[in-house]
C-alpha cells in the first residue's frame, strides 16, 4: 500500500520534482540540495534503534496534514507555481510520516524531514529581489573594505570606480551562493547541538549575517587586488578560489561561535562535547520482525494520495479555452507620430520565458524620444509557463530597482477598467530608466504579481483559461532630464498604443 501510494505521488508531483532537479542543476546556488535527502535519510536511519523502541500509533492528524498539502499542491498547478508544488511535496511526506507513525515516533524524526525544506528553491520573484538587495549590500560594505586600505574609491549603484578600473557587482557576487548552502548546514548544525534551544536558534540565525559580512568583505579584497594587481584579480581559476576560502571561513565563524556558546551558561562545556555526529546504536539482539497491521489511517493515506494523482491528472488534461487573436507579427510599427523598429529575442530568453508570442520594439517619436515597448502573450499559463514579473528579470540584468509606485494613466481605460500600472525607477551605474508595466489578463488590468497567481486559479477553475499578457513601456533618462520628462513620454505613448491592444489581448 504504501508502494502505491510512493508511486503515485511520483506521478502526481513529476513536473514540480523535475523542474526542481533542473533548478539543482542549473543554479550554483542550489547544487547543494542534491545532497540533504540523503543526509535526512541518514539521520533517519542513525535513529533506527529509537524507531524500534518506539509505539507506532496511525494518526488521523497526519492525513489531514496529506489533504492541506494537496490543496496547496492543486493551488500550485492551476496558479502555475511549482514552489507551491515542491514545498506541498516536502509537506505530504512530513504528513505521511506523522500519519503512519503518531506523534510519539514522529518527533524522533522531525529534525531530518525538516530539513527537506531547503531542497525547494525560492520563487523567482523573491530570489530576484533577494538578489538585487544583497548585491546592493555587498557593493557599500565592499566599498568599505576598500577603504580600509587607504584606496580612493567611488560606489555608484552595484559598480565599485577604482579610477583605473571598474568593478560590477554582479548577480553572481550577490552572496546567494553561500547563503543557501549555508543556512541548510546551519540548520544541520543546530539538528546536532545538544545545547539549550536559544543557543540553537542564535547559530541558525547568525549563518545570516556572517554569510554577508564575509560576502562584503571578500568583494572588498578583490577591489584591493584589482587596484594593486590588475583586472584579472577578479577573473578566472582566483575569482573561484577566494569564494571556497571565503565560504570555509564562514564555516570555521560558525564553529567558533558554537564553541564560545557552549561556554556560556553552567556547567562549562567544549564543543567537542555538546557537537558532533553520533555512530547509530545497535539493534537490541533477537529483535523479531514483525507486519504491522493495516488500519482505516492507511486506507484514508491511499484515497488521499490517489485524489492528488488525480488532480493533477485534471489539470494535465483540462480542455482550456484558447480565445481568438491578432498575432503581433502584424502589430503596427506606425502609431500617430510615433515609428518602431522591431527586434527579436535571443533563443536563450525565448527558452527561459516559454512565452507564446510577443512584440518588442523601440518606437521613436518626431523629437528623437524613445520608448522601448514589450508584450509576452501566453496563450496557457500552466506551470512552468507563465508570464515573468519584470520586478524579477530585471535585478538579473544588473539593474537596481530604486523604487516602486504605482501610478494611474489618466483618461485610458482597458475593458472599462482605468489603467493603473507599476512604475519602476531603475538604475544601472550612470544610466537611469523609467519603467511602466502592468499585466493585462483575461479582461483584468493587475498590477500585483501575486493577484494574477490567484486570478490564474480563479478562472482556470470557473472560465477554463489562463490566457494573458505583460506589458511593459520603459524610457531611458537622458543627461538634464528629470523623471517627469520620463512619465510625460510613457504615458504619452500609452494613449496611443494602449487602445489597440484589444485586438491582440483578449479580454
Amino acid at each position: 500500500m504504501i508502494g502505491i501510494s510512493a508511486i503515485l505521488l511520483i506521478y502526481g508531483f513529476w513536473g514540480g520534482i523535475i523542474d526542481m532537479l533542473d533548478r539543482w542543476g542549473n543554479k550554483e546556488e542550489y547544487g547543494y540540495a542534491y545532497f540533504l535527502p540523503f543526509i535526512a535519510v541518514y539521520l533517519i536511519w542513525q535513529r533506527r534503534d529509537r524507531l524500534v523502541a518506539a509505539e507506532f500509533s496511525p494518526s488521523w492528524f497526519g492525513v489531514v496534514i496529506v489533504l492541506v498539502a494537496g490543496c496547496l499542491f492543486f493551488i500550485g498547478e492551476i496558479a502555475t507555481t511549482f514552489t507551491l508544488i515542491q514545498y506541498a511535496l516536502v509537506l505530504i511526506v512530513m504528513g505521511l510520516a506523522y500519519a503512519l507513525l503518531g506523534w510519539q515516533a514522529f518527533k524522533i524524526i522531525s529534525g531530518p524531514l525538516l530539513l527537506l525544506f531547503f531542497i525547494v528553491p525560492l520563487p523567482p520573484f523573491i530570489y530576484n529581489n533577494l538578489s538585487g538587495k544583497l548585491q546592493l549590500i555587498s557593493s557599500q560594505l565592499g566599498v568599505e573594505v576598500i577603504r580600509w586600505f587607504g584606496i580612493s574609491v567611488y560606489l555608484e549603484g552595484n559598480v565599485i570606480d577604482l579610477g583605473d578600473y571598474k568593478l560590477q557587482v554582479v548577480e553572481a557576487c550577490n552572496g546567494l551562493r553561500y547563503l543557501f548552502p549555508l543556512v541548510s548546514l546551519a540548520f544541520l548544525a543546530a539538528y546536532l547541538y545538544r545545547v539549550e534551544f536559544w543557543k540553537r536558534v542564535v547559530v541558525f540565525l547568525s549563518s545570516i549575517p556572517i554569510t554577508v559580512l564575509m560576502n562584503s568583505f571578500r568583494i572588498g579584497v578583490i577591489g584591493v587586488l584589482v587596484e594593486n594587481w590588475g583586472q584579472k584579480q577578479a577573473d578566472g581559476f582566483l575569482h573561484y578560489f577566494e569564494g571556497w576560502v571565503i565560504f570555509m571561513a564562514c564555516l570555521l565563524i560558525l564553529l567558533m561561535e558554537m564553541a564560545l556558546l557552549a561556554r556560556i551558561g553552567r556547567p562549562k562545556r567544549r564543543l567537542r562535547d555538546v557537537f558532533g555526529l553520533e555512530m547509530p546504536k545497535a539493534l537490541p539482539k533477537g529483535m523479531e520482525y514483525r507486519t504491522r497491521p493495516v488500519s482505516p489511517v492507511h486506507y484514508a493515506i491511499l484515497a488521499s494520495v490517489a485524489l492528488i494523482a488525480v488532480s493533477s491528472l485534471y489539470v494535465q488534461t483540462q480542455q482550456e479555452i484558447l480565445p481568438e487573436r491578432q498575432v503581433f507579427s502584424g502589430f503596427p510599427m506606425q502609431i500617430g507620430n510615433w515609428r518602431g523598429d522591431e527586434d527579436r529575442l535571443e533563443e536563450i530568453y525565448l527558452k527561459s520565458l516559454k512565452l507564446d508570442d510577443y512584440l518588442i520594439g523601440n518606437y521613436a517619436d518626431s523629437l528623437g524620444s524613445v520608448v522601448n515597448f514589450y508584450i509576452a502573450y501566453y496563450a496557457s499559463q500552466q506551470a512552468g509557463s507563465a508570464a515573468h514579473s519584470p520586478r524579477s528579470c530585471i535585478p538579473g540584468g544588473g539593474w537596481e530597482i530604486e523604487r516602486v509606485t504605482q501610478v494611474d494613466v489618466p483618461e485610458l481605460q482597458i475593458n472599462g477598467t482605468p489603467l493603473n500600472v507599476n512604475r519602476l525607477v531603475i538604475k544601472r551605474g550612470e544610466f537611469k530608466q523609467l519603467v511602466y508595466y502592468w499585466f493585462q489578463q483575461r479582461g483584468r488590468v493587475i498590477t500585483n504579481e501575486w493577484l494574477v497567481k490567484w486570478y490564474l486559479f480563479l478562472d482556470g477553475l470557473t472560465k477554463h483559461r489562463t490566457d494573458g499578457a505583460l506589458v511593459r513601456l520603459s524610457t531611458s533618462i537622458g543627461m538634464g532630464e528629470e523623471w517627469a520628462d520620463g512619465d510625460k513620454r510613457l504615458m504619452e505613448f500609452a494613449e496611443k498604443v494602449v487602445p489597440l491592444l484589444d485586438d491582440y489581448i483578449p479580454n
